[in-house]
Order: C-alpha cells, then structure tokens, then sequence
C-alpha cells in the first residue's frame, strides 16, 4: 500500500508539473512578435529584429515577407502584430497606424554591360507599354528587351505605375517578379533585361560584385544621397503599421526601430535613416 501510495502521489506531481508547463505557454507567446509584409523592408527589420532580441532576453522577432499588401491585410486581421509597408498609406488605410522607421528611393536597373546610360522617361513608358522592343532605339545593342515587371501587391509596382501614370494593364512584361532579390537576380543574368527596384536593395548588390547599373531618372543619379537630400524623383518612406494605438512590446519595437540606435542597422542596408 505504501508503494502505490507513492505512486498515485507521483503521478498527480507529474500531472501538476505538466499543467504548470501548459498554463506557461501563453506568457511565453506574449513575448513574441509577428511582422509581414515588404520585401523590400523585411532584411532591414530581420536585423533592428536580431538587435532587439539581444537588448531584450526571451523575446522572439519573426519577420515575414509577402509584400506591402500583405503586411496591410495582415495587420488588419490581427495575423502580424505589425505590417511592414514600402510606402505611404492610402486613404482607404488610414484605419491603420504608420511609423517611418528610413527613406528609399525605387530606380530603373540593366545589365552592367549594357551600353544604355540613361533613358527619358517617355522611352521608359514606350519600353514598358512595348512601344519599343528592341534596345537599338534607345542607344544600345541590336537585341530585344526583356522587360521585367513587379507583380501585383508590390508597392513598388504601384509607386511605379504612378510615377509614369500607368495602368497595371498598360504594362507589357516577359517576366512578372515579386521580391528585390528576384529582379536583381533576373537582370543580373539577362543583359537584354530592364527592371526596376529599390535603390537601397541595388546599390547594396553592386557593391557586392553583382553585374548591374542603376539608371538615373530625370537626370537625377539613382543614389541613396540623392534620396537623403531629396533631390531623387522617386522615393518612398519605409513604414511599420499596426492596427490600433501600439502598447507594450509592439510600442518598444517600433520606438526601437526609429531611433538612432539602429541607423548604423539603416545605413548597412543602404536606406536613409530618419533624422533625428
């Protein structure tokens, strides 16, 4: 009797010991943080993520990308505790919370052997609407042009229509991409090729040895200081958003993220950091 007396007083330890574990999870999730959305964003959040992580013991950053539509609608529902947005909101978003965390430009980009400088702006919209095909009309080679595209969702596709007044169905695209990273890699391997991205994301790349030029626009160079300086046409904030005044971690996240202790974080990225 003594032994099953111990037994039976095992067990129930065991199960007490089990539902305290469970009714700790829940503390545990609080101390996590969801982020979706820009791709263009998500590597420079990733790292202000890692950074808080370290200042912050037991706190987990998962960040996402998917694009600026998905961190709008998952912000919406309450899938991401914040939605990571490649541009300014718009009025059917003011609903939602902005927090500007750098600045960026968006610029055309070709293959670096290609012989093209420098294009207008109509012979942009006559390449992309496939008015002109071929690069011999525009100062280069006797060789088709491969227009890459962003896919629907993307800000950058939207600040780009915009830009040039376009209409997502005007665009004639060989190839429809969705992150940065995409596009860079599919001009990079393509010198008939011709796509845009963030300026940020491709003067990072050129550094790194990747075979591609950024475009001036308007006359202006595709630069990170000429965004800085506000002189580049096409530039863009890089916002968090949250569905409802932000408190507690999601406050001290996006309060870390826009002050001066990660504008070195900013800078590698080759964004503009926010002036202080």
């Amino acid at each position: 009797m003594p032994r099953l007396s111990l037994n039976r007083y095992l067990s129930a330890l065991s199960v007490m010991l089990l539902v305290a574990t469970t009714a700790s999870i829940p503390q545990a999730a609080e101390r996590k943080l969801v982020l979706t959305g820009s791709s263009t964003l998500a590597p420079l959040v990733a790292e202000i993520g890692k950074r808080f992580e370290q200042e912050n013991p037991g706190v987990r950053v998962d960040v996402q990308s998917g694009g600026s539509s998905r961190g709008i609608a998952d912000a919406r529902s309450g899938l991401a505790d914040i939605g990571l947005v490649s541009r300014a909101l718009k009025p059917d978003e003011q609903d939602l919370k902005s927090f500007t965390i750098a600045l960026d430009g968006i610029t055309l980009i070709v293959h670096k052997d290609n012989p093209v400088q420098t294009l207008t702006d109509p012979q942009i919209v006559d390449i992309y609407t496939g008015k002109i095909t071929r690069w011999r009309a525009v100062g280069g080679a006797d060789r088709p042009i491969t227009v890459v595209n962003k896919a629907e969702g993307r800000s950058t596709l939207e600040l780009f229509l915009h830009h040039f007044q376009l209409k997502s169905g005007d665009i004639t695209a060989h190839v429809v991409i969705g992150e940065n990273q995409q596009g860079i890699k599919t001009v990079a391997g393509n010198t008939s090729a011709i796509g845009y991205v963030s300026i940020g994301t491709a003067e990072y790349e050129v550094s790194q040895g990747v075979p591609i030029k950024l475009l001036p626009m308007a006359g202006v160079d595709a630069s990170v200081e000429n965004v800085r300086n506000g002189r580049f046409p096409l530039a863009r904030p890089l916002n968090l958003v949250t569905k409802a005044e932000s408190e507690g971690l999601v406050r001290q996240f996006i309060d870390f993220s826009r002050s001066e202790r990660v504008h070195d974080l900013v800078e590698a990225q080759y964004f503009v950091p926010l002036a202080h």
